[in-house]
C-alpha cells in the first residue's frame, strides 16, 4: 500500500516538474533596459545590408568604408524597413564628402534616385548644418542652432545619436543636443535606414558601432 501510494505520488510530482518546465519555455524573456540594443552591423562584412547605386561599400578594420568612384549618388541600406527607433553609430569623413543618415527612405525602381525620406546630414565642413534635418522633396527642414556648428570633429570619430519616433525627431553629436523637431506635416512614416555618399565623386566615410533600438509595434 505506501508502495503505491509512494509511485503516485512520484509519477505526479514528475507531471508537475514537465507542467512547469513548458510554461517556463514559453514565457517570453524580460528585456530589460538597454538590452533591446541590437547590432545593425557584424564587423566583418555587409550582411543585413543593400548596396544602392554604383559607389563602393566594403568592410575594412571593422568598419565600413564609402568610397565614390563615380560622381552619382549612393547608398547603403539595411534590408529591414523601420519605423520609430534609435540608432547609435560613429563616423568618420575621410575627405571632405557629403553624406547622412537617411530614414523611412525608398528609391526609384532600378536607381539610386530617392522618391521618400529624410536624413539626418553628415558634413565635416564647419557650418554645413551636421545633424540637421534634409529631405522628403522639402530641402532642409530645420538646422542646428549656430554656436552648435562646430561641434563636428572634421578628422576623428563622431558619436551620433538619433531618434524617430512618429513624427518627432532628435538628434544628438557627440553628446551635445543638435535638433530636437516635431514635423508638422510628415510625408513619408516606414523605410529602411541608408547611410549616404553625395554625388561629387568625392566622398569617403567610415562608419562603425551601428546599433538600433526598434520601437516600431508592428
Amino acid at each position: 500500500m505506501r508502495k503505491r501510494y509512494i509511485l503516485r505520488y512520484m509519477r505526479k510530482l514528475a507531471a508537475l516538474v514537465l507542467l512547469s518546465s513548458a510554461l517556463y519555455a514559453q514565457t517570453p524573456k524580460q528585456v530589460l533596459p538597454g538590452e533591446d540594443w541590437v547590432n545593425l552591423f557584424n564587423g566583418k562584412d555587409l550582411t543585413g545590408w543593400v548596396k544602392v547605386g554604383n559607389e563602393t561599400w566594403n568592410v575594412e578594420a571593422g568598419t565600413i568604408h564609402g568610397l565614390a568612384t563615380t560622381k552619382d549618388y549612393g547608398y547603403l541600406k539595411t534590408e529591414k524597413s523601420y519605423k520609430d527607433f534609435h540608432l547609435s553609430l560613429r563616423f568618420k569623413c575621410e575627405g571632405d564628402g557629403n553624406s547622412g543618415v537617411f530614414f523611412h527612405v525608398d528609391f526609384k525602381p532600378g536607381t539610386a534616385d530617392v522618391s521618400q525620406g529624410m536624413q539626418f546630414e553628415i558634413d565635416c565642413r564647419i557650418g554645413q548644418h551636421t545633424a540637421g534635418l534634409y529631405g522628403d522633396g522639402r530641402g532642409w527642414l530645420v538646422w542646428p542652432s549656430p554656436e552648435n556648428e562646430t561641434v563636428v570633429r572634421a578628422d576623428d570619430w563622431n558619436e551620433y545619436l538619433l531618434k524617430v519616433e512618429g513624427n518627432h525627431f532628435v538628434s544628438r553629436l557627440n553628446g551635445v543636443l543638435m535638433v530636437d523637431f516635431t514635423d508638422p506635416k510628415p510625408k513619408s512614416f516606414d523605410g529602411p535606414i541608408a547611410l549616404q555618399l553625395h554625388s561629387g565623386g568625392s566622398g569617403n566615410m567610415r562608419f562603425k558601432n551601428i546599433m538600433i533600438r526598434d520601437l516600431t509595434k508592428r
